[in-house]
């Protein structure tokens, strides 16, 4: 059986789907891997590396994935590219239904087998699959760098001479895998940092990283699979009023919340951005979906009544050396789920194979999916 990598297409994406470390894993389970000549030279994994690790290296795209059984990929195949799989193939890769409705039909109708490792369950059993964590970590990292490389403020307090500089203050919205990776990181800075979420049973985690856990006097939003539910609009209304006062004080604000498969909660409105001092920077992780500031451009970074707001998309794919190192493994240790005696055996009775599936037999079968691109069962 035969696993294919292809480089990837989108602009800006660096990130590829299988560096040379994991590459035993594959061939140690009787998987053939081949992978497209430079995919992996914008992460830092030179074509060398690839054949020191017995990778078969191809230039021609179209016979690469003409010859797969199996394809990974970090995003989603536009449909020309999902031409180019024969019927049958086995994709993984970051597919996020909701927002590529046009490449889930075309896989549906290629009869393409597609997992979307962002529909994995979050369950103790498949933590070693779950790729929206390992790079939402990395983008929770990155996040602080970036803000504190425009913030024109030190983020420790400093004892000089010349007298005392404050530390900064960071506000972090959103205590999911990036907010809790920004905290640790804001922290280790010497920030003082506050942090906000709508599910009251990550305060202790938040305090155990040493930042101050806001509360608010509303109802606990607890969603399925550890992630927060979606909001009302007479809720975000509420919940924005009341974090007013804390986004004014704040010299950094990561917004981090977002709801699978759904547009992102606006957190942060203009009126909010205008209580903001001069300088101050916000770093929305959530521009991929619309944005958590009501005045993020996504992709930009845009300067609004002297506060910065930076929408860049994409994040993890700015530290793509490790982000391919993670997410490789992710797939490596979902194909493996799916792999017996070196060939693809698929239990719809295994949550993990059900939860993650979206198109099969020429049909889409999850049924997230199914809502998300409004197609019928």
């Amino acid at each position: 059986m035969k696993v294919a990598v292809p480089k990837e297409s989108l602009a800006g994406e660096r990130r590829v789907a299988v560096v040379p470390d994991v590459v035993p894993k594959l061939t140690g389970a009787g998987l053939e891997v081949a992978v497209e000549a430079g995919a992996g030279t914008a992460a830092g994994f030179p074509d060398t590396d690839y054949r020191a690790a017995g990778v078969g290296l191809v230039a021609d795209q179209k016979k690469l994935l003409a010859a797969a059984d199996v394809v990974f990929k970090v995003q989603p195949p536009t449909p020309p590219e999902v031409q180019l799989l024969k019927k049958g193939t086995i994709l993984l890769s970051f597919l996020q239904p909701a927002f590529n409705g046009d490449s889930i039909k075309a896989l549906a109708k290629q009869g393409v087998t597609a997992f979307s490792v962002d529909l994995v369950p979050r369950i103790s059993r498949a933590q070693s699959m779950d790729a929206l964590s390992s790079q939402a970590s990395l983008a929770g990292y990155k996040a602080v760098l970036m803000a504190a490389s425009r913030l024109g403020k030190f983020f420790p307090m400093l004892m000089t001479a010349a007298g005392t500089i404050a530390p900064a203050r960071v506000l972090v919205l959103g205590a999911g895998v990036a907010g809790l990776q920004a905290i640790a990181t804001a922290r280790r800075l010497g920030a003082i940092v506050e942090a906000y979420d709508v599910r009251p049973a990550v305060k202790e985690e938040v305090q155990s990283l040493g930042a101050k856990f806001v509360e608010l006097p509303l109802e606990a939003q607890e969603g399925q699979g550890g992630y927060a539910s979606a909001q009302s609009e007479e809720f975000l209304k509420k919940q924005r009023e009341l974090l007013a006062e804390r986004v004014g004080a704040a010299d950094v604000v990561i917004t981090t919340a977002a709801v699978p498969g759904r547009k992102a909660p606006v957190l942060v409105t203009a009126d909010m951005v205008k209580r903001m001092r001069a300088g101050s920077v916000i770093v929305d992780l959530a521009a991929e979906t619309g944005g958590n500031c009501e005045l993020t451009k996504p992709g930009e970074v845009i300067e609004v009544g002297g506060v910065w707001i930076d929408g860049t998309r994409n994040v993890p794919s700015t530290v793509a050396y490790h982000a391919s190192q993670l997410y490789s493994r992710n797939l490596v240790n979902l194909l493996l789920h799916l792999v017996k005696d070196g060939k693809i055996e698929l239990d719809f009775e295994d949550e993990i194979t059900k939860g993650a599936c979206v198109t099969h037999g020429g049909e889409i079968v999850s049924e997230r999916a199914r809502e998300a691109v409004g197609a019928k069962a």
